[in-house]
């Protein structure tokens, strides 16, 4: 098996698929955070702003999750074909609710009637909620493991049945988390009453997210021991979840100071930490079954052939710098306070 830098092709692309939806996760949460609060926001002004406020980055966010998604179909394509099959209609959903979500912020302005833009500010929260709450059941759905048979295919039942106990606190905090994500983001970019409200609206979102977060931890402690193997295992990866508890007890210190841009970087650095502890409990793992173990897809059974993976990751190493360098320049340049004029939201 070939290696680069003493680490092996697959365990590469993991990484890589790790970064790139960690990059997706963090960009597009503080979009859908935004979304979710949308009808807290009762004036047109405010709704408007708050459009604005994303107008210029949402799209552009979501090509992370079109490169993730292009990256794990090539690195670890049984994954792929395994996940998606299995977990069909929460994919389908999810697609439905980000292509409204997209047309809602295109469609809300080219009318003047009230009925129209509520019925799209309607579509734009709904979506913006849902988008996360179904993000963390896929999630919490691939730490506990899946019905996988022989040939690797899926053999479970229906949409239901992903939306077990644990599944459902992985949503929920999912959800809590790009809302408080979102505000913080929102506050950089307003100011006047609706800065004001959204100092507010923080402080619920905070209290959400670490109520949520403690009770699905606690859950996890408890029900599904077998996640934390992995640092029982290895004492030093303990320091992981003593970073991701750092960096969330220093959002709302740095919050209540008003130093909303050190708590959007430890906000974002909570976001990928979290997914840095589900890689650590899942390698070399991808998707767990929970029939027999010989049915478990990893990193090595999963993936493509190591020249395959060889020529990929000589993309990434071209492509990744260029992606990340377009978006440092789009929010360099849209830096700063959001101001309507005829060509905004």
């Amino acid at each position: 098996m070939e290696t680069l830098a003493g680490i092996d092709y697959p365990t590469l692309w993991f990484l890589v698929v790790g970064g790139l939806f960690s990059g997706y996760a963090i960009l597009d949460g503080f979009d859908f955070g935004a979304g979710a609060w949308h009808l807290f926001f009762k004036k047109e002004k405010s709704r408007r702003l708050a459009l604005n406020a994303i107008g210029p980055v949402w799209d552009g966010n979501e090509v992370w999750l079109v490169i993730g998604g292009g990256a794990l179909f090539a690195g670890f394509p049984v994954m792929y074909a395994t996940l998606l099959s299995g977990m069909y209609v929460p994919f389908m959903l999810f697609l439905v609710f980000i292509i409204f979500r997209a047309v809602s912020i295109e469609f809300r302005g080219k009318e003047e009637m009230a009925w129209w833009k509520k019925m799209w500010d309607i579509s734009y929260a709904v979506s913006s909620i849902v988008l996360p709450f179904l993000l963390g059941v896929v999630l919490g759905n691939v730490l506990l493991g899946l019905p996988i048979g022989e040939n690797f295919e899926y053999v479970g039942g229906g949409f239901f049945t992903f939306l077990n106990p644990f599944a459902l606190m992985v949503g929920i905090s999912t959800l809590a988390l790009m809302m408080s994500h979102g505000a913080i983001y929102l506050l950089l970019k307003t100011e006047g009453r609706m800065y004001a409200k959204l100092t507010f609206l923080l402080k619920k979102g905070m209290i959400f997210f670490m109520v949520s977060f403690g009770i699905t931890s606690l859950y996890t402690l408890i029900y599904i021991p077998h996640l934390s193997d992995s640092f029982r295992n290895q004492p030093v990866l303990f320091v992981v979840p003593l970073l991701v508890f750092l960096s969330i007890a220093n959002v709302p210190r740095l919050s209540s100071k008003k130093k909303y841009g050190q708590a959007f970087l430890f906000s974002s650095l909570t976001i990928g930490l979290l997914l840095v502890l589900v890689a650590i409990e899942l390698y070399p793992n991808l998707l767990v079954s929970t029939l027999d173990p010989q049915y478990t897809l990893t990193v090595y059974n999963a993936a493509a052939s190591d020249k395959s993976l060889g020529i990929m990751l000589t993309f990434a190493a071209i492509g990744t710098p260029l992606v990340i360098g377009y978006t440092a320049f789009v929010y360099l340049t849209f830096r700063g306070k959001v101001k309507i004029d005829e060509t905004s939201y």
